[in-house]
């Protein structure tokens, strides 16, 4: 057993998730009947992508906070998520080439557009298909660090509770008042390759200027990266404008959870603002109807069922949990990252199973858990380290308050 300390409870959450998004989409090679089965009533996927972004959205401002400078931030968070990221991306590259995996179909995207769209891990909000197809959901986690540090510039971040409602009310308004968008709609309209240039441009000066010293540019800096992860998730998203919404709603319910936990506002608000976004996300789901890939019953499912389970996971926040769970949560990131690329593998050699076999999709978490552990020793781990010595090192030696950062 383990004890609550470095919000254990958080990384038993994430362990869980990690392990539903495996099975997702494991699934589809070990037990396609099953899936088949499964699908219409639960999306299994969307419960551990909601899990992930409401544990997201509870870690990432706490972090940034924890900081109180945007710089060490961004140290913290590019560490945090760029080695792996690119040493799974290699590895894919270098496994196609070697004819034992596939890519995705890019489409017309030059190369030098798909390197710069991924390289600002924006690139499903760029109109550019990612080449790992999980890598959707960190553009959309990019796009929520952009606005947490846009409110903490401008010192608006503990109004949390009011962004997710307002979020969620929209995505619900959207809906029933019929407003669509089509897929990339910036990208359709105009050349790919200027929106990925422009965007790529913001984003590297919102970067530059958010961690300034003068606060004019920090506010500048802040501002312009929250609009640019507004624009981009609202106008030239993937997902539907209503499911965006909810998702960026959803990472900021997180946030109101850290915030009761602080003391920076009560349970009852904390608990009020779940029940907003939860009955908006659920109705604009039911108001959107069935789909080719996609049934509201299973949304709704694996929506609320993902609520509870983060909410359950709230409860229990000063319990001993099992050292499993944790350890499944430390390394829950390349879990995420590592798993389709095994299984494109043997897609690409051995083919996907015409009916159900158990003890292969056991065998497959088998084989895939001992090659995270390897990833996160000799990947993860020793570059957290590398940027938490960086951000030490740019680190004033007395610790500064929070207003200190955020006073002009």
């Amino acid at each position: 057993m383990t004890g609550p300390a470095r919000l254990g409870r958080l990384d038993a959450l994430r362990g869980i998730a990690a392990l539903v998004v495996v099975f997702d989409h494991s699934s589809y090679t070990f037990m396609p009947d099953f899936r088949q089965d499964l699908m219409p009533h639960f999306n299994t996927s969307r419960y551990g992508i909601m899990v992930f972004f409401l544990v997201s959205g509870y870690i990432v401002p706490h972090s940034l906070e924890r900081r109180g400078c945007v710089r060490t931030f961004w140290i913290g968070r590019i560490f945090r998520v760029y080695p792996l990221w690119a040493a799974v991306v290699s590895a894919l590259l270098v496994l196609h080439a070697l004819g034992i995996a596939e890519l995705r179909d890019l489409g017309p995207h030059s190369t030098a557009t798909a390197v710069i769209a991924h390289m600002t891990m924006l690139q499903e909000l760029l109109g550019t298909p990612s080449v790992l197809l999980v890598l959707w959901t960190l553009a959309y986690e990019m796009a929520f660090y952009l606005l947490v540090v846009g409110l903490f510039t401008v010192r608006l971040h503990r109004g949390s509770a009011a962004v997710a409602v307002l979020l969620a009310v929209l995505a619900a308004g959207c809906v029933t008042a019929g407003v669509t968008l089509r897929p990339s709609a910036l990208s359709a309209e105009f050349d790919t390759g200027q929106v990925i240039a422009v965007a790529a441009i913001a984003m590297g000066a919102a970067l530059f200027c958010a961690g300034a010293e003068t606060a004019v540019l920090r506010v500048f800096g802040g501002v312009l990266g929250g609009v640019l992860a507004l624009v981009l998730v609202a106008f030239n998203g993937t997902v539907p404008l209503w499911e965006g919404l909810v998702i960026l709603a959803v990472m900021f319910l997180g946030t109101t959870v850290h915030r009761a936990e602080k003391g920076q506002c009560s349970w009852v608000f904390a608990a009020g603002t779940a029940v907003v976004v939860g009955v908006c996300a659920v109705g604009s789901a039911y108001w959107w109807g069935d789909g080719d890939h996609f049934t509201r019953r299973g949304w709704i499912t694996a929506f609320i069922l993902a609520l509870i389970t983060f909410g359950a996971g709230t409860a229990v926040r000063n319990r001993c949990l099992p050292r499993v769970l944790t350890g499944l949560g430390t390394i829950s990131y390349s879990v995420y990252l590592v798993h389709p690329i095994l299984l494109s593998v043997i897609d690409s050699t051995v083919g996907r199973r015409r009916h159900d076999s158990p003890v292969l999709e056991a065998a497959f978490f088998v084989v895939l858990l001992p090659v995270c552990l390897l990833t996160y020793r000799w990947i993860e781990a020793p570059s957290q380290e590398w940027g938490r010595g960086l951000a030490r090192r740019l680190t004033r030696r007395r610790p500064v308050a929070e207003e200190d950062i955020l006073t002009p």
